[in-house]
């Protein structure tokens, strides 16, 4: 009989880790294994795939010139304004804004802000992808470090990330292909081409077909072998940086430095504001550890692929940034065409030639898809992952005799996110996908520091340096920036952990292998 302070069967189970060793000999499993095909310049360009998406042509603008609401709530104050005002003045009323204040050119800042606290967590991320070079990314490593209920909510994290992001990227692909098509001539009708329900109403609309079809072909493709995946990934990922190099000639000759001034109208609370909206535009670096079950040399081209990504985007960024709020005053970018499309708005508005204004939309538009396929990607590695550890259904770990690919993953990843693309607008719920990432980020920072105490001797391919310091700033800048997001964001967020428990409670627990012994450890 146990003793009376011993934990119980239950909690056991809850805090028990999955040892690293037996982490990547369940990898080996030739009926759950998958095979690696990527290089370094592959993990590159999945990195920068993932993270320069529709967010470089979009939400630089609207970042720039913050948000405005109809009507003043608490569900649309920052946290971080709640706690400096009860702080102040013990009352939350001043917090209670009809939006998030603008930051003018200094989303410059705020890009390098985000830059500087991803490239933290990157670092913690390429360690732990270096030590377990599995699929399930921060799922796993939370798995080997922390213990199963830390593994399964950041994996549940995960799924809310991926899916929620990549519904926001196949609904601004729709409506970009409509624009696009309306210029030719050729225009969708309506009733087809947007979604079913937008801003809390519906719209009349049957199914939006552009945002489905763009999903299915991602599926289609991811289905048929990460290597057809990489190449394609890697078209779209020229053709892009392309198009973001010939705006910066092209806008960068109708630049007036007047237009940098006021460089911070709302100070730093702008620019916090700012690096919350434009975190979204990052997300897609921990893609990349996603792959390292499939990466040929894990242990040097995941930190390659990471680091490199980071740097690359993070120039990127900044450059576009400084460009557009040259061309144009931040003001300008509040609504309308300027803020769903700001990029092509300056262009158009300055007079830019036609042929480059098509250019940026075609680089837009391989932005976009490169980001779907990416984070389509990632997703179902992580379903595969968490399915192999049977905190999922065992089919979604299952593995194509042909094409080597988890080929039901694959397809019910993209039912989860083509139907949802075909009928929604999720509108300012794209900032789950910043939250929970910013989650996840912290707990694999964390996972660093337990690592190195636990687990010393272990061999470690890339350090992070100046342990536990470094983790420790990418925990607090996550936190920061966590702060500036809305109430709204953080109710979702907490709602969506609530039922991911329930899950685990009444499925995942009872299949785990820790539950179930299917495998001695």
């Amino acid at each position: 009989m146990p003793a009376p302070d011993s934990p119980s069967p239950v909690r056991r189970q809850l805090f028990a880790r999955k040892s690293i060793d037996r982490i990547l000999t369940d990898s080996e499993d030739p009926g759950r294994r998958l095979h690696r095909h990527l290089g370094p310049w592959s993990l590159t360009a999945l990195g920068v795939g993932a993270i320069i998406g529709s967010g470089i042509f979009v939400l630089t603008g609207t970042a720039a010139a913050g948000e405005h609401f109809a009507a003043p709530s608490i569900l649309h104050a920052q946290v971080l304004d709640l706690i400096a005002n009860l702080a102040q003045h013990g009352t939350a009323a001043g917090a209670l804004l009809h939006g998030r204040p603008p930051a003018g050119p200094a989303i410059a800042v705020s890009f390098l802000l985000v830059a500087v606290a991803c490239g933290f967590a990157g670092l913690c991320y390429a360690e732990l992808a270096s030590m377990i070079p599995i699929a399930g990314s921060a799922y796993t490593y939370s798995y080997a470090t922390l213990g199963e209920i830390f593994a399964w909510i950041i994996g549940w994290d995960l799924i809310l990330e991926y899916a929620v992001s990549n519904v926001a990227v196949a609904v601004g692909f729709g409506g970009y292909i409509k624009a696009q098509l309306a210029t030719f001539g050729i225009r969708l009708p309506d009733a087809w081409s947007s979604p079913v329900w937008a801003s809390g109403q519906l719209t009349g609309a049957y199914f939006n077909l552009p945002a489905f079809l763009v999903v299915f072909a991602v599926t289609v493709i991811l289905l048929r072998g990460v290597r057809e995946s990489s190449r394609m990934n890697n078209l779209m990922v020229a053709m892009k940086i392309g198009a973001i190099l010939a705006f910066l000639v092209v806008g960068g000759m109708l630049v007036r430095p007047a237009n940098w001034h006021p460089f911070a109208p709302s100070g730093f609370s702008g620019i916090v504001s700012g690096g919350a909206i434009i975190f979204f535009t990052y997300i897609g670096f921990d893609s990349v550890s996603t792959a390292a079950e499939e990466a040929k040399n894990p242990q040097r081209d995941i930190p390659f692929g990471i680091v490199a990504s980071l740097v690359v985007c993070a120039v990127l960024y900044i450059a576009v940034a400084l460009v557009l709020l040259g061309m144009m005053k931040y003001t300008a970018f509040g609504s309308g065409p300027a803020a769903e499309a700001p990029v092509a708005y300056a262009l158009s508005a300055l007079g830019a030639h036609p042929l480059w204004q098509s250019l940026i939309l075609i680089g837009a538009l391989a932005g976009m898809a490169s980001s779907l396929l990416v984070f389509q990607f990632g997703q179902v590695r992580i379903w595969f992952a968490m399915a192999r550890d049977g905190l999922l259904p065992r089919c979604f770990s299952a593995i194509h005799p042909r094409f080597q690919t988890p080929h039901w993953s694959t397809w019910i990843a993209g039912i989860a996110v083509g139907l949802p693309s075909g009928l929604v607008d999720i509108g300012d719920a794209a900032d789950l996908s910043n939250i929970g990432t910013l989650f996840a980020f912290l707990l694999v920072s964390l996972g660093v520091i337990v690592l190195r105490r636990s687990q010393p001797e272990r061999k470690r391919d890339f350090r992070v340096p100046l342990v536990p310091l470094f983790p420790l700033i990418s925990v607090a800048l996550c936190l920061g920036l966590m702060t500036g997001l809305t109430v709204i964001t953080w109710l979702r967020f907490f709602v969506w952990l609530a039922l991911g428990l329930v899950v685990y409670a009444t499925y995942s627990r009872r299949h785990s292998e820790f539950a179930t012994g299917i495998r001695p450890r």
